[in-house]
């Protein structure tokens, strides 16, 4: 993969429907889709629309993507599919399981790439600057380049035209009577120009002018005169197609006919002439409405049955003796007739039959007559339906009556006549007029009906989504239509089948379109057919797949503004500056679209891939709206056009506006053509353009600035409201740190009415050095020591680095736009090049702006990464919390008022700027505490500096590099920071992952995310915390004490969790270190460092027993009955693991204690080889072990009762089983003690686990079968343990002792599924069957048969004590117990579960006070580990199908642990959580044990 290579990744999730959701991507990028927790380990299908290599792009056809799995194993964390984007335009993907087509799916949208010029290069879509013509005001198209050079000198670099076809006879731009043909009158008298004479135009100014030209292209409506849609009428709604409008349609006939009365003076008498001048017209009109057009038109019978034949038929029915049989349930509801008839609804006569039951020949008048009132009723309710319509009806016209004639802000229209009727026609009718009664004959005519089309128009707060002409809507009825008269409604149906001729016709019109023009405006696309564009769009890209399209969107809501542009990969939405209320609003109208903050974060080039919003084409004004000289003031027309030319994104405007045209050019009536250029013409009188006229000269500045902004990488903006008109707006180029300022100061109102204030505040700009500025109403550049404007008030330094410059405007009037240019001072800009140098190690992205370092200190001149550090170094590096960096003398580092970071090392702030970095979110207390001083940056490398070594050299690396940092100004030091840091990091990891085994190298994320768990738990402290090893034992790593000079052993350690388990005496524990041995030290190739601490533990066995808390040796507490036997697995495991591993056997031990009651020897003083250990360990255990623990009493265990420290541990000598312990003490892993005075269960353990605990036993079991076979081999040379008992020496063989395990293992743990199984010796406690015991021989008999993970545990140490079929039921009955991320450690069933543990609630409740549940229904992760090994291990004996069922469960248990994992900063796995997954506020935050196991199952995979 090449560095700058672009991925983003796109997580699936099931049932994740992301219709509405964008994606805006870019040629060249790769898409990757991963799967997300709820679906690894699943068979996920991945389809596309976005055609295979070299295939044509088709909508309906979708193609499998193929996965890839770069490890090939372990996990789904890596796994993926994915596109190379390549071509424009929007694409579906969906997603299924299995059989299942659908579990979710969305859209991607790729951005077209424009080229322009003669050499083709690429136009940025940031880089636009657009300008709107009206086609019809270009004049012959011999004239146009004189009139469109206006657009080129002015700097803008494309054209938008409105539509170039031949206009209907209202000669609006966008009412088209021909969509296949130029407009004639672009074409002088002897000419006939045609649509090639349109490209070669167009291919010219592309070519000579650099400019880009779009169209627009409307597919809702053509015009009423439109030939084509005469003969072929079935195009529009008409009566026939559409018979749902024939009420509307008689309806808007009466309407008429009363424009028509209006207009003859019909009305004079009743209060309404012809010309409407107040409320009482209104009145009068409304009057007529309900006493003459309704009643007339009795639109309430096409929605009404016909009552009396409709009884006739029911009682035919009933004197047949008709029956039907139905569910009850139906109402009698009128079906409306489809043709829209005048009482030609029916209802259902077998539903009427259902409810009204004749009883004889005498009921049926009776049941007739019941029936017929329920049809007066039903009729009745559609009266009173149709009279809303009615009412709404009339509202709606008297709201546009009232808007064209009455109001000031209206067209005033004058009298009401036939060309200006009452209201607009929502039909065309192309015959001559007749009174209203013949009109209505002509809809039941079909060669007359099929012309009477409805029109379009647009609907006040209509689901864009729905088409108001289709049946269901009641639009044309309540002629709630804004409605165009001069245009038909086209009908398309459902696809080209329902309309071949119209889909044909407008493709061929889309294909003209692309084939001649860069891009196309979708007009009124929000009341487009979805399906319809996407159509069209699909033939357009066929022919230019780069198409440029653009719309503006009238939805309300951006929501539904993504629906438009993910189905139609919509490139730029219009957004208007317009449509601001005030400065404030315009300058975050200019955030809101577009570019990073200034000082943004270099984000990683595989990233996911995030929505965002539809790229913008920011216009100061649209060419359909009020001109802001009506509506603001003239003076606004510079500062709020240099507003929007510091948007990031496409920048536009109409023509026009420039000029100061002082009214909207209307898209209807204008009819003038526009002016041409000429560079010598003056300013008035306005007969041609230059230079000089309106702000024409100011625009050109503010285009070409926008458009360098953008090509330079000016990616960055921040936008100051400097006060309630001032806004100032900063693009920032990352690679150069160049910016420019733009100050604009708006005049919304004009100044001439409104006082401005005489105050302009001043400006800051912090850190910078001015170097330029421009007025922007001539382009004049000069010096600010030269302007008029704004002064420079001098230099204040805020200390090292920081300088600010004050800006002081002395004439900033209101209409006034200012731009600096500034560069930061020459120190700091090369500070900021060197800087940049020394991060190319880590990212080539910083080559822009590099200089080269003459005089580089000496520990710059190394990459980083040829830093020679240990892993044990890497633990300082990364990691150590502050328990641990407290016991070196620090602490981790503390940001005020907000939070301690999580560790000391490089993951404790790359934690917190992995949230930060993606939102960019500078505010953030940790990047105002890097702005406000140099304490971070210090801490970071004097804590290293303060090691010494090679970590010391690391530090001073830091610190050269920190030392440029520190002289840049304050608001660029978070993101070099990070930089910094995120190289260092990212090249620890790599080389801590080269030290380790070649599973974690070739491992999958997550495989390489659990193994730094082996590094953040494995290090060494300020004091060794392990007991010394043998001096004879070779390889043991030593150091020169700092305080004594002595030379002293330096073993690595491991932590039990963080951060309660890291320091001091607390750190170490027996049965912790060897459970997460295997996982955190063997599985990841750190055999040396497993070694050491295998053997320093077995220098401490006493009593035959490894201790629990370890205390260096001198302190241990001698307590648990497990950790001896923990100790031997991971032997065994050493063993096979590692290469030539049973050497480790020979390997000398020194005994701290090489009796039971002998003081703490000396290293050295008594070794003895690893085998004669291990056979003590187990001979002791045959003999019997029994002690009371030393210091027994409140000094060692304050919760303690006395019979506690009475330590036993023996074997049953008739089943070979370990047992041991009593009821006032825990020897296990379930070891909670009770502490609670109040609630009576201080001194009680929760889960004694007495007798012989299941995992125990097979631990046992795995480590008497090892040694006989290592006797076998002659790696071990005993072969029995030889015993006492009643004075005579007795010898166990290790053979007996293994097979005794075998044969009584089932036999007495196995909860058989037979009531009557004669082994069972409490059928009476037996609550699940087809599960294994927890423990056997408890003193209380009923915990041995709980439901405990703890037998799963047994399963993956001695499978072979397990019969296949009952271990898979017990599985299956464990799987329970499975939560989110841990496993219950007590059967939800059970009486005293309790899933919330809180080590601080203290009150009466015996089985909850003070956390006494700990083990009683938490969920534990380190179980999880060994029940998914267990699953595997008897998954693989059942066959394939079991075993792949089994895989794809691990693996999407696993992807809950792989998101916590990502996610937590403290990079770990909790010791526990709460039920079902609820966070646990006691639980260690990362554990040695959770991380191990669930390495160790992906091992295992």
């Amino acid at each position: 993969m090449s560095p700058s290579k672009q991925i983003r990744v796109l997580v699936l999730n099931d049932m994740e429907k992301l219709d509405r959701t964008l994606f805006r991507l870019e040629q060249g990028f790769e898409l990757q889709f991963r799967l997300g927790p709820t679906l690894q380990g699943k068979n996920i299908h991945v389809h596309t629309n976005y055609p295979a290599q070299g295939e044509q792009f088709d909508r309906h056809r979708f193609r499998t993507l193929d996965w890839i799995n770069p490890t090939g194993r372990e996990d789904d964390s890596d796994k993926f599919c994915s596109l190379e984007l390549q071509i424009a335009g929007s694409y579906q993907y969906y997603f299924g399981q299995g059989d299942k087509d659908k579990s979710g799916g969305g859209y991607i949208v790729v951005d077209p790439m424009l080229r322009v010029g003669a050499d083709n290069h690429v136009l940025p879509l940031d880089c636009i600057s657009i300008q709107t013509y009206l086609a019809k005001c270009l004049g012959p198209l011999d004239e146009w380049l004189d009139r469109l050079r206006v657009a080129k000198e002015t700097g803008y670099n494309m054209i938008h035209f409105t539509p170039l076809q031949t206009l209907g006879e209202s000669r609006s731009c966008y009412s088209l009577a021909d969509q296949l043909e130029l407009n004639p009158d672009f074409s002088p008298p002897g000419q006939n120009y045609t649509w090639t004479d349109v490209g070669n135009l167009v291919e010219k100014m592309k070519k000579e002018w650099d400019m880009l030209c779009i169209t627009d292209v409307v597919y809702n409506h053509t015009a009423a005169n439109s030939v084509w849609i005469q003969k072929h009428p079935e195009c529009g709604y008409n009566l026939l197609n559409s018979p749902h409008l024939r009420p509307a349609w008689v309806l808007d006939r009466a309407l008429w006919h009363v424009t028509c009365d209006i207009a003859d003076g019909k009305y004079a008498d009743r209060g309404v002439p012809a010309l409407l001048q107040n409320e009482h017209h209104m009145n009068s009109i409304r009057g007529i409405f309900w006493q003459d057009v309704y009643p007339k038109t009795k639109l309430w019978e096409f929605f009404q049955v016909k009552v009396e034949p409709l009884v006739e038929k029911f009682r035919t029915l009933l004197q047949n003796g008709d029956k039907i049989q139905t569910d009850g349930k139906k109402q009698l509801k009128i079906i409306q007739d489809p043709q829209y008839n005048r009482f030609g609804c029916t209802v259902d006569l077998n539903t009427a039959l259902e409810i009204f039951v004749s009883n004889g020949p005498g009921a049926i008048e009776d049941c007739c007559n019941w029936f017929r009132k329920r049809l007066e009723e039903l009729n009745a309710e559609q009266f009173k339906e149709v009279n809303y319509h009615q009412e709404q009806a009339t509202n709606c016209c008297m709201g546009t009556v009232s808007y064209e004639r009455l109001a000031d802000h209206g067209p005033k229209l004058g009298p009401v006549t036939r060309k200006h009727p009452l209201v607009t026609r929502y039909f065309t009718f192309p015959f001559k007029e007749s009174p209203l009664e013949q009109d209505l004959l002509l809809m039941d005519q079909p060669d007359k009906a099929c012309h009477f089309l409805a029109h379009n128009g647009w609907v006040m707060g209509d689901d864009p989504l729905r088409n108001f002409a289709e049946p269901g809507s009641n639009v044309y009825i309540r002629r709630e239509l804004i409605c165009w008269g001069d245009s038909v409604k086209l009908r398309y149906g459902k696809g080209p089948e329902d309309c071949p001729y119209l889909w044909a016709h407008m493709q061929k019109y889309t294909e003209i379109t692309a084939k001649y023009f860069t891009g196309v405006r979708l007009d009124n696309c929000h009341s487009t057919p979805l399906h319809v564009a996407e159509f069209m769009l699909a033939a357009a890209r066929a022919i230019n797949p780069d198409l440029y399209v653009v719309a503006e969107l009238f939805t309300g809501s951006e929501e539904l503004d993504n629906v438009f542009v993910t189905r139609l990969g919509i490139s730029s939405l219009i957004r208007e500056a317009l449509s601001a209320g005030d400065s404030h609003e315009e300058g975050r109208l200019v955030y809101r679209y577009g570019g990073e903050p200034v000082g943004a974060f270099l984000q990683p080039s595989l990233r996911p891939l995030v929505p965002s919003i539809a790229h913008a084409m920011f216009l100061d004004i649209t060419h359909d709206n009020e001109c802001p000289i009506q509506i603001r003031s003239a003076f606004d027309s510079l500062p709020s056009s240099a507003i929007v030319s510091m948007a990031c994104c496409a920048t536009g405007s109409t023509r026009g506006y420039d000029e100061f045209v002082p009214h909207q050019i209307s898209v209807v009536s204008e009819e003038r053509f526009y002016q041409k250029w000429n560079p010598q013409a003056k300013p008035s009188p306005p007969g041609e353009v230059s230079l000089q006229s309106g702000i024409i000269a100011g625009k050109l500045a503010l285009n070409r600035l926008h458009q360098e902004l953008a090509a330079k990488g000016f990616s960055q903006v921040y936008v100051d409201q400097v006060d309630e008109d001032i806004v100032a707006v900063t693009r920032h180029c990352p690679s150069s740190h160049q910016s420019v300022v733009a100050v604009c100061r708006t005049a919304f109102k004009n100044p001439k009415h409104h006082k401005y204030s005489d105050e302009v505040p001043p400006m800051f700009i912090p850190g910078q050095w001015l170097v330029q500025v421009q007025k922007v109403k001539n382009p004049l550049h000069g010096f600010l020591k030269d302007s008029t404007v704004v002064k420079q008030a001098g230099v204040t330094s805020r200390g090292r680095s920081e300088f600010v410059q004050e800006i002081v405007f002395e004439r900033l009037t209101p209409g006034s736009v200012i731009a600096f240019r500034v560069s930061l001072d020459p120190t700091a800009q090369e500070l900021v090049g060197i800087l940049r140098t020394h991060l190319i190690q880590f990212n080539p992205h910083y080559a822009a702006g590099s200089i080269p370092d003459k005089n580089a200190p000496e520990i710059l001149k190394t990459p980083l990464k040829e830093s020679k550090l240990t892993l044990a170094d890497m633990n300082v590096l990364m990691f150590r919390c502050d328990e641990e960096e407290k016991e070196d003398g620090g602490g981790c580092y503390s940001i005020p008022g907000w939070t301690t970071l999580k560790y000391g090392g490089l993951q404790g702030l790359l934690s917190v700027m992995a949230d930060i970095r993606p939102k960019n979110d500078l505010g953030h207390p940790f990047c105002d505490n890097l702005r406000q001083g140099d304490w971070m940056i210090d801490y970071v490398s004097s804590r290293l500096v303060s090691h010494g070594g090679t970590l010391g050299e690391v530090g001073q690396w830091f610190q050269a590099m920190f030392g440029y940092l520190k002289h840049i100004p304050r608001y660029l030091i978070p993101c070099y920071f990070d930089a910094v840091l995120v190289g260092a990091y990212t090249t620890a990891l790599d080389a801590s992952f080269k030290l380790m085994s070649s599973f974690v190298q070739q491992g999958s994320s997550f495989v390489r995310q659990l193994a730094l768990g082996s590094i953040q738990m494995c290090g060494i402290g300020r004091f060794p915390a392990l007991p010394p090893l043998s001096p004879a034992l070779t390889d043991v790593p030593y150091r020169t004490n700092s305080i004594t000079q002595q030379e002293q052993q330096f073993c690595v350690s491991m932590a039990a969790g963080l951060p309660h388990f890291s320091a001091g005496i607390f750190r170490c524990w027996g049965r912790d270190t060897f459970i997460a041995l295997r996982g955190l030290l063997l599985v990841t190739g750190r055999h040396l460092e497993a070694r050491n601490i295998i053997l320093s533990f077995a220098g401490t066995l006493r009593h035959g027993l490894i201790p629990n808390l370890l205390g260096e040796g001198v302190s241990a507490r001698f307590n648990c009955r497990d950790a001896v036997w923990w100790w031997l697995q991971c032997i065994q495991d050493y063993s096979t693991i590692v290469p030539n591993g049973t050497s480790i056997l020979q390997c000398p031990v020194s005994r701290m204690y090489p009796t039971d009651d002998s003081q703490p020897q000396a290293p050295g003083t008594v070794d003895q080889p690893l085998y004669d250990v291990i056979h003590e360990a187990l001979q002791r255990h045959m003999q019997g072990i029994e002690f009371r623990e030393r210091n027994a009493g409140p000094q060692i265990d304050r919760n303690m009762r006395d019979e506690g420290f009475n330590i036993v541990a023996k074997v049953n000598p008739d089943t070979g089983f370990v047992y041991g312990g009593n009821r006032f003490n825990c020897g296990t892993w379930m070891d909670k003690m009770g502490e609670s005075e109040r609630a009576r269960n201080k001194g009680i353990p929760a889960t004694p686990r007495d007798g012989s605990a299941v995992e125990i036993v097979a631990l046992c079991k795995s480590a008497v079968r090892w040694l006989v076979e290592l006797h076998k081999q002659g790696l071990f040379p005993y072969d029995c343990v030889t015993i006492n008992k009643d004075g005579a020496k007795i010898t166990v063989p290790y053979a007996d002792w293994n097979r005794n395990l075998q044969n009584n293992f089932e036999k007495m743990f196995y909860v058989s599924q037979d009531p009557k199984d004669p082994n069972e010796k409490h059928p009476e406690l037996v609550h699940k069957r087809g599960i294994y015991k927890d423990s056997v021989g408890a003193s209380s008999p009923w915990c041995d048969y709980q439901l405990r993970p703890n037998f799963t545990i047994a399963m993956v140490v001695a499978p072979e004590l397990f019969t296949v079929e009952r271990a898979w039921e017990a599985l299956n009955m464990a799987e329970k117990l499975l939560g989110p991320l841990g496993m219950k450690t007590l059967d939800p069933d059970d009486m005293v579960y309790c899933g919330v543990y809180d080590n601080s609630l203290d009150n009466d409740n015996y089985n909850l006070a003070k956390g006494f549940n700990y083990h009683q229904g938490p969920e534990w992760l380190w179980p999880v580990g060994y029940f998914l090994r267990a699953k595997l291990y008897f998954a693989k004996k059942l066959g394939k199908e079991t075993y792949d069922k089994t895989v794809y469960l691990v693996k999407n248990v696993l992807s809950r642990h792989y998101v916590h994992l990502e996610r937590s900063p403290w990079k770990g796995l909790p010791e526990l959580t709460n039920e079902n997954g609820q966070y646990c506020s006691f639980s260690c935050e990362t554990q040695a044990w959770s991380i191990a196991t669930v390495l160790e199952v992906l091992y295992d995979l």
